[in-house]
């Protein structure tokens, strides 16, 4: 009675502790035994399935990427349609902010694991970017990857610190909406065309 029935619920029970210990604990703090009480799964499992505590934290935040990916993909023709979706994402998924913010901690601007996919997972959302760029929807005034940065720091910032927001910008309801159209209003304007072009590198 002992055999595993179903490796695949039994990988998404462990997918699922290790999201929530992981963005609760970071991976200095992460612990294996208890991301295996929570998903009921044999510790041995966990290291058969994913490998080390960082190999598994990599392939957690991993997956977490692409999900939002697939759920909010970069609009360059409707960038505050595009911040809105993915204010609302990060509401819903706070973990996954958690989840960079700790590995920002834990590597620095050392490389990381798994660069070559992240480059590429990035990459694909640099060329909407730049496609936007191309037909003229939003400035060229900036780098692609740059103004990417800037988009998403703007959007997700008031997700990773609450606390500012609320003491910045007030905590009820109508102050949280005006700061939704603040920033997506400096969203609008981050890529607005008709600035100066970008200066060949």
């Amino acid at each position: 009675m002992g055999a595993v029935r179903d490796p695949e619920a039994t990988r998404a029970r462990i997918y699922e502790a290790a999201v929530a210990e992981f963005a609760r604990h970071g991976i200095a703090g992460a612990r294996i035994d208890r991301i295996a009480a929570a998903a009921k799964a044999n510790k041995q499992l966990i290291y058969a399935y994913f490998g080390n505590k960082a190999e598994l934290f990599t392939q957690v935040l991993g997956r977490s990427m692409v999900d939002l990916a697939a759920a909010v993909p970069v609009d360059p023709d409707d960038i505050e349609g595009w911040i809105d979706r993915l204010l609302d994402y990060h509401a819903a998924h706070p973990e996954l902010l958690r989840l960079l913010f700790w590995e920002g901690i834990e590597y620095g601007s050392a490389e990381l694991p798994d660069e070559t996919e992240r480059q590429a997972h990035y990459a694909r959302k640099v060329a909407a970017i730049e496609d936007g760029q191309d037909r003229g929807v939003i400035t060229d005034a900036i780098p692609p990857g740059d103004l990417l940065f800037l988009l998403v720091a703007v959007a997700n910032w008031t997700a990773v610190v609450p606390q500012m927001g609320r003491i910045l910008t007030g905590g009820e309801a109508p102050d949280r909406e005006r700061l939704r159209a603040s920033i997506k209003e400096a969203a609008r304007r981050l890529v607005a065309p008709g600035g100066t072009a970008r200066s060949a590198p």
